[in-house]
């Protein structure tokens, strides 16, 4: 069974970066979608973006899109969130997660990782 773990968060200023990361052991990482997600009013887990088994496709939450990158590297077994632009409004615990049937937001996501806190001052 996969496991995932989730590093990188911190405190940045508002309009800084900040590259989350989530490692993963165990199971098949390389055969995986993988997503991020966050909290919304109303949803413990939103999706925020997620990526494809091999990198070659992602999809981005509206929030997030034209700010966050997602990439991943397989031999590493590593995801990645690159977030520029941040806002106050992205302060959230962010997790990963493995793309049971896909990488977009209608996908089924299960082997959540503990989350990683992002706060973003103003």
């Amino acid at each position: 069974q996969v496991q995932l773990v989730e590093s990188g968060g911190g405190l940045v200023q508002a309009g800084g970066s900040l590259r989350l990361s989530c490692a993963a052991s165990g199971g098949a990482f390389s055969s995986y979608a993988m997503g991020w997600f966050r909290p919304a009013p109303g949803k413990e887990r939103d999706f925020g973006a997620g990526i494809s088994w091999n990198g070659g496709s992602t999809a981005y939450a509206d929030s997030v899109k034209g700010r966050f990158t997602i990439s991943r590297d397989n031999a590493k077994k590593t995801v990645y969130l690159q977030m520029s632009s941040l806002k106050p409004e992205d302060t959230a615990v962010y997790y990963c997660a493995v793309g049971l049937t896909g990488h977009s937001y209608r996908s089924v996501y299960n082997f959540w990782g503990q989350g990683t806190q992002v706060t973003v001052s103003s």
